[in-house]
């Protein structure tokens, strides 16, 4: 049975350069989503949101192999972060942050296939973000990326370099949420050695 992975599907949305800032055309996904607001660090409604989402695509999984025969690789979380002002980022002022955390979906899985999951998810332990689970669907189109390894803390450079620098000297523009997909068990890995997808979508500068 061959074994569907997003990564590796998606090679060029998945695995950047850590050097240089590269431009990608990301098409239309499907997410398992959860959306939410606060510091991800403190905040009860994150940790809730991610145990909903790795619960979920965990039994989407189990029962695609078994009623299917069609295995997958759960993804990577990932996270869709915004503020109202959007210097919250630059600061670390997380308890303004709002966020959609993702989890990616193989095209076959259907909103049915997700409620049943989630209905099965629930009764093995109650969790409030379950009911707040939704399929989201969209298209970033073009999008400038750099892989991050370090600290989430250590990011900010990064970010400033993105958005101060080779955003304006290549006449891009903000058109979406800042995007980050992490490619590490930050239970399991140190700080340091962290890699992270840091992706924000463009659009020309010139469109009005």
């Amino acid at each position: 049975m061959d074994k569907y992975d997003v990564k590796k599907d998606r090679k060029a949305l998945y695995a950047p350069s850590a050097k240089d800032f590269t431009v990608v055309d990301v098409p239309e996904l499907r997410y398992l989503a959860v959306d939410g607001a606060g510091d991800p660090n403190t905040a009860a409604a994150y940790t809730e949101a991610v145990e909903a989402l790795y619960g979920t695509a965990y039994a989407l999984k189990f029962a695609s192999k078994r009623n299917l025969e069609r295995d997958f690789v759960v993804g990577p979380l990932e996270g869709l972060w915004r503020a109202e002002d959007p210097a919250a980022f630059l600061q670390r002022r997380k308890d303004a942050w709002e966020w959609t955390m993702l989890i990616a979906l193989p095209e076959w899985i259907t909103a049915d296939t997700v409620a049943d999951a989630v209905a099965a998810t629930a009764k093995k332990r109650e969790n409030p973000a379950l009911a707040l689970l939704r399929v989201h669907v969209f298209t970033e189109g073009p999008s400038v990326q750099i892989l991050h390894i370090g600290s989430y803390d250590d990011e900010t450079p990064v970010l400033e370099r993105l958005h101060r620098e080779y955003m304006p000297d290549n006449g891009f523009a903000f058109n979406g949420d800042h995007h980050e997909v992490y490619l590490s068990d930050p239970r399991r890995t140190e700080p340091a050695r962290l890699k992270t997808i840091l992706r924000q979508p463009v659009r020309s500068a010139k469109t009005v």
